[in-house]
């Protein structure tokens, strides 16, 4: 082949390879999307943004919730807990007692409830911002407490393209399909949590099942439910406490998993329920989602007050209980761990051949993500950031890092650390973005926003 159809194959190479990268931006159904908060690169994708550059539109939202935004096509589902009674007064970052203290958190950061709230499911329209349908999922009091930097409805929908189910720990599971129509739903226990913290993990589907999982003071559990009819396939008891970290869909070339990560340790389910593996070895708390890269698992905890903060990188074909032995790194399963590296809040991000850590302090270090070796140690990101929760993401070479205060960090990808720009909202911001379609979907206290060219 030479000459004209040798450039016509060319140009076709070309658009094909356009419409793959195009496609896989379609959808982010789940917490931090299908690849751990890795988006295809796409050039219609924003660097640059602020509260007049490159909206494309912002929606109020009303109530509270630090629920994260999930896209497939045209549609943003958010989901949020509207107090039927009062305004609820948004505290400021410096005003938290964690952080003005420089203490633990404690009691005067704990909030409740004796006011109906009413719990809402939107449907948005990419292209226009405009709400499709809204549902009331629920309406009660709140049966917990919640930390003034979490909220009533902390979990972050799920979506498999037909339905998509909202689930809140202390109310149940639901699920909706695209039109809106309820089509079931599976009231929950409001089991009591440490220190009155409330719930945040979301739920997780594969091809069958929705699964939760609830670790709490009372009775942890992981249970499966039917997709289309909600009935509940399995329930296995856990020996853990209270935690925060959203399960995984571990589909690897041996099998599917379920990982779940908590402060007593992780396991590994089958989708029948079978424990497959274990590990001990864990902060006293565990907040930060398991994730696969290539071929590997990896699991992270990172509490401040812990001196265990570990990160594992795990390959698949594990049984049974894979705990390191004492001051090792490694050993069958367990491909590298370092015991130091964990973040409190922020999910680590595997991206262009580095393994990133982003810290709630403010601090970025990169590893070799198939050996553990430190690329870069503890870069700062900024001097004037609050902290860090939102867990970072990347596309066509730029690491984002969102802070509490609203303003996006955005950081050259590659074993050269450099910051290249920040980008203000100006209000509080906790959720973890979307990315599809060309479009960066960021919500903050009171207002969900894309961001992209409008296009």
């Amino acid at each position: 082949m030479s000459g004209l159809p040798l450039q016509i194959a060319a140009v076709a190479g070309l658009v094909v390879l356009g419409l793959t990268a195009a496609s896989a931006q379609q959808h982010w159904p789940r917490f931090r999307g299908s690849e751990g908060g890795v988006a295809a690169d796409d050039p219609r994708l924003p660097e640059a943004w602020g509260p007049e550059e490159n909206v494309a539109w912002r929606l109020d939202v009303p109530g509270r919730s630090w629920s994260s935004p999930v896209v497939w096509g045209d549609h943003v589902f958010v989901i949020t807990a509207i107090n039927t009674v009062e305004e609820e007064r948004l505290k400021a970052v410096s005003e938290y007692v964690a952080r003005s203290a420089g203490g633990p958190m404690t009691f005067r950061d704990i909030a409740s409830s004796s006011a109906p709230h009413s719990w809402r499911l939107y449907d948005v329209d990419l292209r226009t911002g405009r709400i499709r349908w809204e549902r009331e999922v629920a309406r009660a009091v709140p049966a917990q407490s919640a930390h003034l930097k979490s909220s009533f409805a902390s979990e972050t929908p799920v979506t498999d393209g037909e339905r998509v189910f909202v689930y809140i720990g202390h109310l149940g599971l639901f699920a909706f399909d695209f039109e809106g129509a309820p089509l079931w739903s599976q009231a929950m226990t409001a089991h009591e949590m440490l220190t009155g913290f409330g719930t945040a993990k979301s739920p997780v589907v594969d091809d069958r099942h929705v699964y939760v999982v609830h670790d709490n003071e009372a009775q942890s559990f992981i249970a499966a439910f039917d997709k289309a009819t909600g009935e509940e396939r399995w329930r296995v008891d856990r020996e853990e406490t209270s935690n925060w970290t959203t399960p995984y869909v571990w589909r690897n070339a041996l099998r599917t998993e379920i990982v779940t990560a908590g402060s007593g340790g992780v396991w590994s389910y089958g989708t029948d329920g079978t424990v497959l593996w274990w590990l001990t070895g864990m902060s006293s708390f565990a907040v930060p989602s398991p994730f696969a890269a290539g071929d590997l698992l990896y699991v992270t905890s990172g509490y401040t007050g812990s001196d265990l903060r570990p990160a594992y990188a795990i390959r698949p074909g594990a049984a049974g209980d894979i705990t390191l032995a004492p001051e090792a790194t490694s050993n069958d399963y367990i491909v590298w761990a370092d015991r130091r590296l964990g973040a409190f809040h922020p999910s680590a991000l595997v991206y262009g051949g580095c393994y990133y850590q982003l810290h709630d302090r403010g601090f970025l270090t990169c590893n070799d993500p198939e050996t553990g070796e430190e690329i870069y140690g503890r870069q700062r990101v900024a001097t004037d950031a609050s902290g860090f929760t939102a867990s970072p993401w990347a596309y066509n070479g730029r690491l984002f890092a969102l802070s509490e205060d609203g303003d996006t960090y955005v950081i050259r990808a590659g074993p050269e650390f450099e910051v290249l720009g920040k980008n203000t909202l100006g209000e509080m911001a906790l959720t973890t973005p979307a990315v599809a379609d060309g479009s960066l979907i960021i919500r903050t206290a009171t207002t969900l926003f894309r961001i992209g060219t409008g296009e």
